[in-house]
């Protein structure tokens, strides 16, 4: 070989790849028939060939009332399922009328205080024939029992109701920082949250374990599912001490992963974690069902790379992440706004987007068969490749004392401020090309009316907030709160009494309080 150039994750990458790349490759042991151990080729033995992926818009922004008209427009433009951006305020556990809250609410999510927004939200909406997806995570719990205290006013039962919250804490203290609680409280919640669905809610995903916000802080491809695949392992660990059968909630896991426009690493990371994980859950959990041994998977595009720069060129970007995710064997899919770049995606750019992903489903030929690219010389390689340096980081995580030992010591979160910087050191010296940023630039941009968030939003939800709490039966708020923290201080699960504190209609900020009461709030510089 005359020259290797390197991959995303540092790993070669050769000009040519012929028989040698395959010489002890193992077809049956590392890829097997699709939907079956170690499920390398798929998680299911029809994949796209019966139906398309779950096509999702990521939507939510300023009221209830105006994300429910997006909501509404998207299930009319043909989506099968609705993902929900909540606003920092509820991300965070705060209500809108609490200072610091204040200039944040609705801007980067819908902000939702009350069973009364969470009803405002969902009207109309049929929640037993529609999946939602909630990216929240602290307070998961909360808003999870608010979607069911809604769907049951609909008529809906628990076992109808199919969605994912997101509910990964962990990642929080690697690469976004909405954590409320410590990590010891923070996993006994998400330990209730597995054995409540269990029995409430036997369709819901329970957790979508993340990556791709390590991603877009700067995470490789294999420090992506590394450090993914170690904070799901700490999660199964905690399950399973609090006493909770690891095939009765590991079918309820579900993963969250990006998808970058260098396709042929994307296709082999997903593959690889799938491989992974099924090695992980049967050989080290003992999982027996095959659907515990499954890394089912959501794949947002990567919003870290599309550019405010002619962002009309994100329309290619995405397109190209989004088949890299479908030749990749994701279960469904969220294509990113041509104009995220630049601000919240206006109504014509979130239909675009879904179009993406309906003309990737319907007039090209990628569903017809199953991983296309098995046995090629380079998938398999790049397969191998990625594997084998995300069990090095995973094994590196555990040889710190597992995921929440090594973010104590910073360790994940040290790798990927390294890779992060290496990217930008990249692109500003020319090695990286960003069409439109370092290169192709045009001298002078075009004009472009980014939608913006009206501020009268923030003083309309403090108003309903106030009347809300001048109507209530404070009295019984208050019971049923000190009843939350009772199940706190002990070993109760605290989603039961959670669930009647908001039919009685106590806020977001209310409950997240009522547990810092008790669980103290999480502080960057005392634990790290």
């Amino acid at each position: 070989m005359d020259s290797v150039a390197q991959t995303e994750s540092g790993l070669p990458i050769r000009p040519v790849y012929d028989g040698w790349a395959l010489t002890d490759f193992d077809a049956d042991a590392k890829l097997g028939a699709p939907g079956a151990f170690p499920f390398t080729r798929g998680v299911y033995p029809s994949m796209y060939t019966g139906r398309p992926w779950t096509m999702r818009q990521y939507a939510g922004f300023g009221t209830a009332k105006e994300s429910n008209e997006r909501y509404h427009e998207l299930v009319g433009a043909g989506t099968g399922g609705l993902s929900v951006a909540f606003d920092l305020p509820t991300q965070m556990g705060y209500d809108s009328d609490e200072a610091v809250a204040q200039g944040e609410v609705g801007k980067v999510g819908v902000a939702i205080d009350s069973i009364e927004d969470m009803r405002t939200l969902f009207q109309g909406l049929p929640l037993d024939k529609v999946s939602t997806s909630m990216t929240i995570n602290a307070p998961a719990s909360t808003l999870l029992l608010l979607y069911q205290l809604v769907a049951a006013e609909q008529g809906v039962a628990g076992n109808q109701l199919t969605g994912t919250i997101q509910n990964d804490v962990l990642k929080e203290y690697i690469a976004r920082g909405t954590y409320i609680f410590p990590p010891k409280q923070s996993l006994r919640l998400i330990s209730d949250i597995f054995a409540y669905c269990h029995k409430e809610l036997p369709r819901w995903n329970t957790i979508s374990v993340s990556g791709y916000h390590m991603a877009e802080a700067g995470a490789s491809p294999a420090q992506e599912i590394a450090f993914t695949l170690a904070n799901a392992k700490e999660y199964v660990r905690t399950a399973i001490a609090a006493g909770l059968d690891v095939d009765d909630f590991a079918p309820r896991l579900s993963f969250f992963l990006v998808a970058r426009t260098t396709l042929l690493e994307e296709i082999a990371k997903f593959r690889a974690a799938r491989r992974i994980w099924a090695r992980i859950m049967r050989d080290e959990f003992g999982a027996k069902n095959p659907k515990s041994q499954m890394l089912r998977l959501h794949t947002q595009t990567a919003g870290v790379q599309l550019t405010a720069q002619q962002p009309e060129v994100n329309l290619v970007r995405v397109a190209l992440q989004g088949l890299g995710a479908v030749l990749g064997g994701t279960q469904s899919l969220h294509t990113n706004s041509y104009d995220e770049a630049i601000a919240l995606p206006t109504r014509k750019a979130a239909r675009l987007a879904l179009r993406t992903q309906q003309v990737l489903a319907h007039e090209t030929d990628v569903t017809r068969t199953v991983d296309p690219f098995a046995g090629s010389y380079v998938m398999e390689s790049m397969t191998d490749d990625v594997e084998a340096a995300a069990l090095e980081l995973i094994q590196a995580v555990e040889d710190r004392g597992g995921a929440v030992a090594a973010i104590e010591q910073g360790f994940q979160k040290s790798e990927i401020e390294k890779s992060a910087y290496r990217i930008t050191l990249e692109i500003g010296d020319q090695e990286r090309t960003v069409v439109g940023v370092n290169k192709y630039v045009l001298d002078e941009e075009e004009p472009y009316e980014p939608l913006r968030v009206d501020p009268q939003i923030e003083i309309d939800q403090c108003e309903h907030l106030a009347a809300l709490r001048r109507e209530r039966d404070n009295g019984a708020v208050g019971h049923a709160l000190d009843a939350l923290r009772s199940a706190a201080q002990g070993t109760d699960n605290v989603l039961p009494p959670m669930r009647e504190a908001l039919r009685l209609r106590a806020t977001v900020g209310e409950v997240s309080h009522a547990l810092r009461d008790v669980w103290g709030a999480h502080v960057p510089h005392e634990t790290f």
